[in-house]
């Protein structure tokens, strides 16, 4: 099964970028989705070789946010499309069955389409308020994610479902506690002044305490 906590990459430049992927493996995080908006494809190709070489060195899945042909290209290990990218089912017949692909969902009837188009796991959110991404749809809360995992496990949908959205230490436990199989986080990480501390704290709350 897939890792529970995904590191979504910050940072305006390439050095930045990579600074932030190399401590959030070097701390413990074994699931890099590297997202790297409006970039050059120069810049985007050299992050992306640069992620892929760091990832194989820590042995941690390596993702590509939205685009395809990126992932296609230097053989990570998936993608992740949001609800405005190339469909599952295109990115699936480009990538092959072997790949992982991610999709994002704000609402049920997301779920239930992406799911249908054969995605590997769901970013569903947003759970509360973030900076880091503009255009934000509807706040979940954890109600939010309670229905919906509700509906999901009597529809039976069985999709891993990752929290997203202004996740903190605090959030962890409550969120958990709604069925979801893990969080992504990007500023908790990026920001935080002792990310040892902080993904070790992230990753016994996701495990229940059990060393990964």
């Amino acid at each position: 099964m897939y890792n529970k906590l995904q590191y979504i990459s910050q940072g305006e430049s390439v050095e930045e970028q990579l600074y932030n992927i190399h401590q959030s493996l070097d701390n413990g995080c074994d699931w890099i989705q590297m997202r790297f908006k409006h970039q050059k494809p120069k810049k985007a190709l050299a992050l992306a070789e640069a992620t892929k070489f760091l990832c194989e060195e820590y042995l941690a899945n390596f993702i590509i946010n939205d685009d395809v042909h990126l992932a296609e290209h230097i053989n990570a290990d998936g993608v992740h499309l949001g609800l405005s990218d190339m469909g599952v089912a295109d990115a699936r017949a480009i990538l092959g069955k072997t790949k992982i692909i991610g999709a994002t969902a704000n609402t049920y009837e997301d779920i239930i389409r992406q799911a249908n188009n054969g995605c590997d796991y769901i970013g569903l959110g947003p759970f509360q308020h973030t900076k880091t991404k503009d255009n934000l749809s509807p706040i979940l809360g954890i109600e939010g994610y309670r229905s919906i995992i509700i509906q999901m496990e009597q529809a039976q949908i069985d999709v891993p479902v990752y929290a997203i959205g202004g996740i903190t230490l605090g959030d962890v436990n409550t969120l958990i506690k709604t069925g979801i199989h893990g969080i992504a986080v990007s500023g908790i990480i990026t920001k935080s002044d002792d990310k040892q501390e902080l993904i070790t704290q992230l990753n016994e709350k996701l495990y229940g305490n059990v060393i990964v």
